[in-house]
């Protein structure tokens, strides 16, 4: 049992609930005691009831955080990379496969969502022209 972390992060949507795990008593049992609550998406720790944090466990979920982070924003860029492949295959689909009920199906969403895909895409692209230009210009200067 001491192969155990010292703190367990049970994961929610904005965050996790966080728990001090005790292998140290009589009946050798694991103990999980909450010690705090935290949401990722702002960044706030919330100690469990009066209770107040040491170092050690404000290191442990800083570092938590970092790492969930860093996990998601990897998951993110892994699900846009399966978009990809997604359109391809519609694409294939669609020129093999679908039928004309099929396509009378999807086609307006489907021209609708790459649509709006495709305008904030070029907008984005615009955006990062522009201050790439910006700096350079700065630099001349």
């Amino acid at each position: 049992m001491s192969d155990l972390p010292e703190y367990y992060f049970r994961v929610r949507e904005n965050g996790a609930f966080v728990f001090r795990v005790d292998t140290e008593n009589r009946q050798r049992r694991i103990d999980m005691d909450q010690i705090a609550v935290i949401n990722i998406r702002n960044g706030q720790v919330k100690p469990q009831g009066e209770r107040e944090l040491s170092p050690g466990d404000m290191q442990a979920i800083e570092d938590w955080m970092s790492e969930r982070m860093a996990l998601l924003a990897r998951r993110d860029i892994d699900d846009i990379h399966r978009a990809v492949d997604y359109l391809n295959t519609t694409t294939h689909w669609v020129q093999s496969k679908a039928s004309d009920e099929d396509l009378e199906n999807v086609t307006d969403a489907l021209l609708l969502a790459m649509h709006d895909l495709r305008s904030v895409l070029v907008r984005k692209k615009a955006d990062r022209l522009l201050a790439e230009r910006d700096a350079d210009d700065e630099d001349d200067a």
